[in-house]
């Protein structure tokens, strides 16, 4: 069975939805962003400290690599993830890329109280989320296979929604029948 590669703005369900749907099809969930501060021992903030966005951008590009590789997992990707090209040609090639499409509305409601979040340490979260789903949804959309709004949508819906969308893809796309029944 192909990969799950779950890409998206944070605040979109990335880890809810990808733990939920790991379950559903008896794969592995691996989280980017996780897998980093498990790797390095420190918390993505501290990275961004110490080593700035570049630094961890160069981090997350080895991991996604590697954990791209790896076979019969549900992977939740960072929301920075699809600004390198290589990144979205590793993405691409690991398995069936699936956008979770939320409003900045939404990501403000979900990340509101979040201190993990380093991009988001500013006097206006919300124009900073405006202008990185500027530059970012393209992205998404270029490399997505299957595209799933998830605005005030309860988790399991969108699980469900996805593993229809699944079922209905072409043959030569169409992951293990088994593991979606």
């Amino acid at each position: 069975m192909p990969n799950i590669i779950l890409v998206g703005p944070m605040g979109a369900g990335k880890s809810t939805i990808g733990r939920l749907l790991a379950k559903e099809l008896r794969l592995v969930f691996r989280d980017s962003d996780k897998e980093i501060e498990q790797r390095t021992g420190v918390s993505i903030p501290l990275i961004f400290d110490v080593e700035g966005e570049q630094g961890f951008r160069e981090r997350e590009h080895s991991v996604i690599v590697d954990l791209c590789r790896q076979p019969g997992i549900v992977l939740a990707t960072g929301g920075g993830a699809v600004l390198r090209q290589d990144n979205r040609q590793a993405l691409r090639e690991g398995g069936q890329v699936i956008y979770l499409c939320t409003s900045v509305e939404q990501q403000l409601d979900r990340t509101s109280r979040d201190r993990n979040r380093p991009l988001l340490q500013t006097p206006n979260p919300r124009q900073v989320l405006t202008e990185l789903m500027a530059v970012r949804d393209p992205l998404y959309r270029e490399i997505a296979d299957i595209i799933v709004e998830t605005d005030e949508r309860p988790p399991r819906m969108v699980v469900g929604g996805i593993l229809e969308q699944l079922r209905s893809l072409a043959p030569r796309e169409r992951p293990d029948e088994s593991a979606l029944s």
